[in-house]
């Protein structure tokens, strides 16, 4: 039986137990140990874009590490945000730290680390590290 801070948390979140579709909106839930420190990582080799330029199809094995404040991060309006770049043409650069960005605005996490290793193409492969630490917030 959930108690009554569960379902306040449960209520924010308007995209779990919802059809999936692309989403630009991140949902968050409470931090019930803000006086610790504990990174949590998430991880998919499911991220996919496509070339600017080219419109060819870019594919990613994404890592995002934070240390959260105040804020969690829920999973599913992770994956629908993310699969949000399915189409978009952008680059390697770019996404990652567009992003850490948009984590950062909506956590404001006390560290936060998204890294991006796009498979080869052209015979070249690119990982890309974007990296935050909130100011006066130890690193892990």
């Amino acid at each position: 039986m959930q108690n009554s801070t569960q379902q306040e948390d449960l209520s924010r979140l308007t995209l779990l137990g919802r059809e999936a579709k692309p989403s630009k909106s991140l949902e968050t839930f409470p931090n019930r140990h803000p006086d610790r420190d504990y990174v949590v990582t998430m991880e998919t080799d499911e991220f996919t874009c496509v070339c600017p330029m080219t419109g060819q199809p870019d594919f990613a094995h994404l890592q995002i590490r934070y240390i959260p404040d105040a804020s969690i991060l829920e999973s599913k309006s992770l994956k629908l945000y993310l699969w949000s770049y399915r189409n978009e043409g952008i680059f390697h650069e770019h996404v990652t730290n567009v992003i850490l960005e948009d984590l950062i605005a909506v956590l404001s996490p006390r560290w936060c680390k998204v890294t991006a290793h796009f498979g080869v193409r052209g015979g070249i492969s690119i990982t890309v590290e974007a990296e935050y630490t909130k100011p006066g917030a130890a690193q892990p």
